[in-house]
């Protein structure tokens, strides 16, 4: 695609805010869209994706395993293009606003998965594509329906799984080396989901002899494909003592490039705007921020270097306080009870302040993070979808006794005292865990079904900001100057990925931003490194959907005046679902606070 195109794409979404604004509530013209893009539409749409239909909770499909080669992505084609020009018959004029809304978010996620199919063709170059771990996971610990029935659909999935990595290995061709190793990496945890504590799952199931058997017959030949795809991928790479300029350029780059980029970016950011304005505005938005931690670091230094001489150099002086404060932290022992007990703490508070009302019924369990989702983030959120609301939501963190002793007091040194509750904050409560319960309480499915990032991941970093602007922390200057520190996160990963995937920047400079520029412990900085190599866009979520929100909200303070309420906001932007930040500022102004 043109940079032509991404500009008619930022400029449709522009138009089509325009037409939510303007659109006629018309008697039974949101049923329309729902009719037309309803449970119907939705049915076809998980039997065409099995796996994200799990995700999501809806678990009609749950024992359909999808063989990934050319017959497959061009039924997909089929759909997406036919569901297109279905939408494009339902204009947006004649719908209310929550159907012009849900007719967007559809059309940018229909486009979106076209596009991806045709010009991103991540099918080809990344590996770790093909996994059948994750789906079989939520299977196995979802109580959705009795044991038996849900390893009867772990069943059907295991019987194709030998084609389904037959058909990986045909599709893969010129991968990135950086993919290839996640792959393996992912999948040995495959192996592991399909190990001794799944037999001994099957064992204890009341199913009859005969399923047992074959279950256990089907399971070994899945291992045995699975094994054969790391092999597979271990003998893509250079062998031993060849020269690595030879091998490295077997590997496809795993930078995007400005043109698919600009357009991923477009896609999933649904800002209207580019990637380039966006990282203009970080770099901005670095300056800002480490003025203030300047300022902070000077009211700090006395207090924490009491007989030591003041750096001129404001890098140095920041670092050295950072690093100071950052001595105080938890032992390894402790890191999952220190979550834990972190999470009514921040209830208390969001509760004491009337910040948001919170549903105290969901389920919340943090847990050793699987092995077969291990090796992009160190922690996150595992979710249910909309369609099973209720489920258990998993706080996910990676374990620390793998690491060597240095790098796991790195990681420590970084979630320190003040650093850990903003961590809580973002991950739990009130950001992305009460988000999503908000979410799948939404009354449009659509946008609840295709969450927009931005907006998900800028909520989270809202939710710091906000947290500490009412008082959590005490409002000192070790708190707010380690939240500068976590926030600076944000905006530098909008830098990094862009540098990196767009301006060719290598290790090196990326570690010394992360570092030195951003005060990132070693650990963090080389776990950021090895995530923009495996992905791409998405660390631009955190700054474009934050500063959005942001944006958004003192705008309406300065609106409403002394009828602002802070509590109404937070609840009436999370009614909307996950839908871009401009969607729901569209819908805040057509329905008010």
């Amino acid at each position: 695609m043109s940079k032509k195109y991404i500009r008619v794409l930022c400029a449709g979404l522009a138009a089509w805010l325009g037409a939510v604004a303007l659109a006629a509530a018309a008697p039974g013209a949101a049923s329309a869209f729902d009719r037309e893009f309803g449970a119907d539409f939705l049915d076809q749409y998980w039997r065409l994706h099995p796996d994200d239909a799990i995700a999501a909770g809806y678990y009609a499909p749950a024992g359909t395993l999808r063989v990934p080669d050319a017959a497959e992505r061009q039924e997909r084609v089929q759909f997406l293009e036919t569901s297109l020009a279905r939408l494009h018959r339902l204009p947006a004029a004649a719908l209310d606003a929550r159907g012009a809304t849900d007719r967007l978010v559809l059309e940018n996620q229909l486009r979106s998965e076209l596009w991806s199919i045709r010009e991103l063709r991540s099918w080809e170059w990344d590996p770790s594509t093909y996994d059948i771990a994750p789906p079989i996971g939520l299977l196995l610990e979802t109580p959705y329906a009795p044991l038996e029935d849900r390893l009867r659909a772990v069943s059907a999935r295991l019987e194709r799984a030998p084609d389904y990595y037959a058909a990986a290995r045909a599709a893969v061709v010129h991968p990135t080396r950086e993919h290839t190793l996640l792959a393996i990496e992912q999948n040995s945890g495959a192996l592991q989901l399909l190990g001794a504590g799944f037999d001994q799952q099957v064992a204890g199931a009341a199913l009859d002899p005969a399923q047992k058997s074959l279950l256990a017959q089907r399971a070994a030949a899945a291992r045995q494909a699975i094994q054969g795809y790391i092999d597979w991928l271990r003998g893509l790479d250079a062998p031993p003592g060849a020269d690595a300029a030879a091998g490295a350029s077997n590997w496809r780059s795993f930078r995007l490039g400005a043109r698919l980029y600009e357009q991923k970016f477009a896609f999933d950011i649904a800002s209207g705007g580019s990637a380039a304005a966006l990282y203009q505005r970080a770099l901005l938005e670095k300056e800002r921020l480490l003025l203030r931690m300047d300022v902070l670091a000077d009211e700090l230094w006395p207090k924490v270097y009491p007989d030591a001489a003041r750096p001129t150099d404001r890098l140095e002086k920041i670092g050295r306080v950072i690093d100071k404060l950052s001595e105080q932290h938890v032992a390894p022992a402790e890191l999952y009870e220190d979550i834990r007990r972190r999470i009514p703490e921040l209830t208390r508070f969001v509760q004491d302040h009337d910040l948001l009302t919170l549903d105290l019924g969901k389920p919340l369990e943090v847990r050793v993070t699987p092995a077969y989702e291990r090796g992009v983030a160190g922690a996150g959120i595992d979710a249910p979808g909309p369609y099973n609301p209720g489920a258990t939501t998993y706080f996910n963190v990676d374990p620390l006794d793998a690491l060597p002793p240095e790098r796991a007091e790195s990681y420590l040194r970084e979630y320190n005292r003040w650093m850990m509750p903003v961590f809580v904050i973002h991950e739990a409560i009130p950001g992305h865990y009460v988000q999503l319960v908000h979410a799948n309480q939404s009354p449009s499915r659509i946008k609840s079904i295709f969450p927009n990032g931005a907006m998900v991941e800028g909520w989270a970093v809202y939710g710091e900001r906000m947290m500490l602007e009412a008082g959590f922390g005490d409002d000192t200057a070790e708190q707010w100057l380690i939240y500068s520190k976590w926030n600076l996160r944000s905006v530098v990963n909008t830098i990094l990925d862009y540098s990196v995937h767009v301006k060719g920047m290598d290790e090196d400079e990326a570690l010394r931003l992360l570092t030195h520029e951003a005060f990132q412990s070693d650990e963090e900085a080389r776990d950021k490194w090895r995530r923009v190599t495996l992905s791409s866009v998405q660390l631009t979520s955190y700054f474009a959907g934050y500063s959005a929100i942001y944006d958004l909200r003192e705008r309406l303070k300065a609106s409403y005046g002394p009828r602002f309420s802070l509590k109404r906001f937070h609840e009436r932007f999370l009614s909307y679902g996950s839908a871009p930040v401009q969607v729901i500022e569209q819908m805040i102004d057509k329905d008010g606070l």
